[in-house]
């Protein structure tokens, strides 16, 4: 009776698609960086922030995952003792 969710992936495509946009975004963020006409602290500052930009995305995109999967999984518990309660009802049984 409960229909399993069919966890659904991303396309080999997608997949490629969001790498090169990830490497063409950080390479020309890197080479704006390197082109730019200050010091090199100045430089080493930028480049230090976008690594931590960068890893900062990836945490909160991970943290967003998990708590979407978190509420998937209680969903799906609720559902089933719901199942489980309807299941074991008897509309036709007298109350005592």
């Amino acid at each position: 009776m409960s229909e399993t969710p069919v966890k659904q992936q991303s396309t080999t495509a997608y997949y490629g698609q969001a790498v090169a946009s990830f490497a063409v975004a950080l390479g020309a963020t890197a080479v704006g960086i390197y082109s730019l006409d200050v010091s090199g602290w100045i430089r080493a500052f930028l480049a230090i922030s976008v690594l931590y930009l960068t890893t900062s995305a990836f945490t909160l995109a991970k943290v967003i995952r998990d708590r979407q999967e978190a509420d998937q999984l209680v969903s799906r518990v609720d559902q089933a003792r719901l199942e489980k309660i309807l299941a074991e009802h008897d509309p036709f049984k007298p109350v005592a």
